[in-house]
């Protein structure tokens, strides 16, 4: 894949995202409870998604590196890696920005959030291990092990509003059943945001990864540059 194939790639994206926008600053209807603060649930609902499907992606190519030790699943896993933390940055903050007016307070250390955190820290070790460690095959494996460890608790994070006692709302599946999304416009608005924060993800994955091999390449054309380099000092001493 190219750099002019990922643009490319981007196309759809941006046009999801500029349909989400609309819908959600101008179609959607305003909830009745929380006003206007509720419509940033489409954007940090959709970030959500996003960063559990990056994150599992992360362990699945830590799978298939372990497994069949090829360089692409390294590569895939840390580009997914990097999209996950984004949008897992991106929860945080648009849940802070949330809870603020609704709760009251900016963060609280309630079990949905408190996992959520720990999601992020541990992809933060991630991404550590990875600057800090020289790009050996053994740092691969090591990265592998912990995306597939990390990813333990993503579904931790989803079941923990039902497991304990929480303030988080569940919204999608509330604990007596059904949505809490009133109006159809409202499922259909959520819908399409995911959709486009997904494709966003993907666009980013196609960039990201692109870079990452054309570094690679780069890495191995200077090496190859230095032994034939070294190899005519010797012809000619």
């Amino acid at each position: 894949m190219t750099h002019r194939t990922a643009l490319r790639a981007g196309a759809p994206a941006l046009a999801l995202m500029l349909v989400a926008l609309w819908m959600v600053f101008a179609w959607v209807p305003t909830e009745a409870d929380q006003g206007i603060v509720q419509r940033i649930f489409y954007f940090h609902v959709a970030c959500a998604w996003v960063a559990f499907v990056a994150f599992a992606l992360v362990a699945v190519c830590g799978i298939f590196y372990l497994w069949l030790g090829q360089a692409i699943f390294d590569q895939l896993g840390y580009a997914a890696a990097e999209g996950g933390m984004i949008f897992c940055t991106l929860v945080l903050i648009t849940g802070s920005i949330w809870a603020r007016p609704i709760w009251g307070v900016w963060w609280t250390w309630d079990s949905r959030l408190t996992t959520t955190l720990i999601l992020w820290l541990l992809y933060g070790g991630y991404l550590m291990l990875r600057a800090m460690s020289d790009d050996t095959p053994q740092t691969a494996r090591f990265a592998a092990v912990l995306g597939i460890v990390a990813t333990v608790d993503v579904p931790v994070i989803i079941v923990s509003v039902r497991m304990w006692r929480t303030i988080h709302p569940a919204v999608l599946v509330t604990r007596s059943g059904g949505h809490g999304l009133e109006d159809p416009r409202m499922v259909i608005t959520l819908l399409v945001a995911v959709a486009a924060f997904t494709a966003l993800f993907i666009w980013l994955l196609m960039l990201r990864v692109a870079t990452v091999r054309a570094s690679a390449r780069l890495g191995r054309l200077g090496q190859a540059l230095a032994m034939a380099s070294a190899a005519v000092q010797d012809l000619n001493p």
